[in-house]
């Protein structure tokens, strides 16, 4: 199909489109068009087989599976329609256009119906019937020429989606929560489908790769990367599979899926999380856009289940994140779906999975199972105000358990924030966009972050230890004295002691022995209530004569992970961690506090991306002679003024 009749077609619904001004708003038309548009395409694949269809038909009372087996043979696709009604012989009934409608729609094979019922198209038909408006829209879809003659099934998947884009993009107000920016998507699928990769594709006479998308929405990525593959080598066999929890969104990706020829099984509705609609399934690349920040506290339970009954035998084994955000969650699942080699994995996340969590935390052990594991290729920093409901950074990562060998320990940070272009119109709150030209500068610096354009600013090539740390634990001795308050001695039974109100002890035993006959808990109470913190007191010793760290004065301190740590047995690790936080101790802390110690017993390892700080351009102050001289030209700017007004 040429470029001309593609547009051409899009056109055509487009102007259709204008029909509903006024009965519904401009974010509910993609609503009413696709599901007709899917329609119609069904319609007009199923013409040289439908009486065919209809003669099988005939002999069946019921159709069950294999009934329905059987129809689909007869109809040559993947679907069929047992109503002798086509969109031209709708016309031919006015009067009961939408009833028989609803019946041509009820007549669907089951997948296809469930296609139509997840569209939610019932109401929808009826506030175009009654608007008086339906049979204009028909009639027009019926002159829509969709014949596979005339339109092949690639073809349809490039009018389904580019109609797709432009009522996303009309509906600001929702578009965001499942369409990814289609340059956004493009950049995504480069990245992961470049280099080597390419090379592969391009010299194999027919490769077959599969393609996995968790939180689906509409299918873009699915298709930008099934016709990215397509256009490296055209004999490539893609299997795309994928699954999307809302309803209507589902439909769209599935009927894009059924345009294009495509079992319907590969697409499910559902919760990737909590039921996994492709448990035991491996593919060759994984790319998602998930939900930012998602709550997942309403469906913890299955995963948490998951976490702690299957550790790593689960998705879930490196660690669960805070429950206000499900990123990781997402990244872990997509992870558990890489082949044994060769995988490539692509996700757009915001800027919080790169550092939230302290040491220790859900989201630290992650990273630190990502980096451990040497899958982080590249990350690669987009501008702002790129996505149609937020204005925040985001991130794509890149990750593959196939790094090159010249990767290998290493991870490639690229700045990719200043290569946005303004948009003329805002849609939503995206008002930035990436250029073609863009794109292609992020994936040469991407691919070349090592050799060419290794003295570039806006890339770095750091090692994976260089983002862990050890948090250690800096202890001070004790020291107390103990004076006795009237406040301490307010309360029961503490009263009999006002007497001892004033006098000062060098050591609780000393205090206590004051007090024989409390309890042993009230003597606790008591040696607390008169301890007073002083610098120039004894030290406090517990037993055998161990110095009591004082919890008012402890510390906490990273200390960066010695280099090649992560290519260390358990035993060298623990050894050159000691090591270090002993040398940062002597160096950085006891010239200060002489008295300091570090309790190896609480140190833990934290993993964090500081990506911004990694790019971080000191910039100097203004000269003070600069200031000043501009704070007296204002001064003498509003004497100016205020005199012109007579004050």
């Amino acid at each position: 199909m040429s470029p001309t009749g593609f547009a051409d077609k899009v056109a055509f619904v487009w102007k259709v489109a204008d029909k509903l001004r006024g009965t519904f708003k401009q974010h509910e038309y993609g609503s009413v068009m696709l599901p007709l548009l899917v329609l119609r395409r069904m319609d007009a694949v199923l013409v040289p087989t439908k009486q065919a269809v209809l003669d099988a038909a005939a002999g069946m009372q019921d159709i069950g599976e294999g009934q329905s087996a059987l129809l689909k043979k007869k109809a040559g696709h993947r679907f069929y329609n047992t109503s002798p009604l086509t969109f031209a012989s709708l016309l031919g009934d006015d009067k009961n256009l939408a009833d028989n409608l609803r019946t041509y729609i009820r007549k669907l094979s089951p997948e296809a119906y469930a296609v139509m019922e997840a569209y939610d198209f019932d109401p929808k038909l009826e506030r175009l019937d009654r608007a008086g408006i339906l049979y204009a829209v028909v009639a027009d879809f019926a002159d829509l020429d969709l014949r596979p003659s005339q339109v092949s099934n690639e073809a349809m998947g490039y009018i389904f989606e580019e109609l797709l884009r432009k009522f996303s993009e009309m509906s600001n107000e929702t578009a965001g929560e499942h369409y990814t920016p289609r340059e956004v998507i493009s950049l995504m699928v480069n990245l992961l489908v470049s280099g080597e990769t390419a090379k592969e594709l391009t010299e194999n006479p027919k490769p077959v790769r599969t393609v996995y998308d968790p939180a689906a929405g509409t299918g873009g990525m699915l298709m930008t990367a099934l016709h990215h593959i397509k256009d490296l080598n055209p004999a490539a066999i893609v299997n795309v599979f994928g699954q999307e929890l809302n309803d209507e969104t589902w439909a769209i990706a599935q009927s894009d899926l059924m345009m294009q020829d495509t079992a319907p099984e590969r697409m499910r509705n559902g919760n990737s999380l909590t039921a996994d609609a492709f448990p035991t399934e491996k593919f060759d690349y994984i790319l998602a856009n998930p939900p930012y920040g998602v709550d997942w506290k309403a469906y913890a339970a299955p995963i948490k289940d998951e976490h702690t009954k299957q550790g790593f035998h689960g998705r879930f084994g490196a660690g669960l994140p805070r429950v206000s955000d499900g990123s990781f969650l997402f990244l872990q699942h997509m992870l558990s779906h890489m082949k044994p080699t060769g995988s490539r994995v692509g996700i757009v996340l915001s800027g919080s999975p790169l550092f939230s969590g302290q040491a220790g935390s859900g989201e630290s052990e992650i990273r630190r199972w990502i980096l451990e594991n040497d899958w982080l290729e590249g990350i690669v920093a987009l501008p702002d105000q790129m996505f149609y409901n937020t204005g925040i950074s985001t991130y794509v990562w890149i990750l593959t358990n196939d790094k090159a060998d010249e990767d290998r320990g290493t991870v490639k940070l690229i700045d990719a924030r200043e290569l946005g272009t303004k948009m003329r119109k805002s849609l939503g709150d995206k008002r930035k966009e990436l250029t073609p030209a863009a794109i292609e500068e992020v994936v040469r610096l991407y691919g070349g972050a090592r050799d060419e354009y290794a003295d570039d600013s806006r890339v770095k090539v750091l090692t994976n230890e260089t983002f862990g740390f050890q948090r250690i634990t800096v202890e001070r001795p004790m020291r107390r004295r103990w004076e006795v308050t009237p406040e301490a001695v307010v309360a029961e039974p503490y009263a009999a002691y006002v007497a001892l109100v004033g006098r000062r002890f060098e050591t609780e035993k000393a205090l206590l022995a004051e007090v024989p006959e409390l309890s042993t808990a009230q003597k606790k109470a008591f040696a607390k209530a008169c301890a007073v913190a002083d610098p120039e007191a004894p030290i406090v010793t517990g037993r055998g004569g161990k110095v009591e760290p004082d919890p008012d004065l402890r510390d906490q301190e990273n200390v960066s992970l010695p280099a090649g740590w992560l290519s260390l047995d358990d035993q060298a690790r623990e050894k050159a961690l000691t090591e270090d936080a002993e040398a940062h101790l002597e160096k950085e802390i006891r010239p200060y506090v002489p008295e300091a110690w570090i309790d190896h017993t609480k140190t833990k390892i934290g993993f964090e991306i500081p990506f911004t700080r990694q790019f971080y351009v000191y910039t100097p102050p203004r000269p003070v002679e600069e200031i000043a001289q501009e704070i007296k030209d204002l001064e003498t700017r509003i004497q100016q003024w205020m005199s012109g007004l007579g004050l």
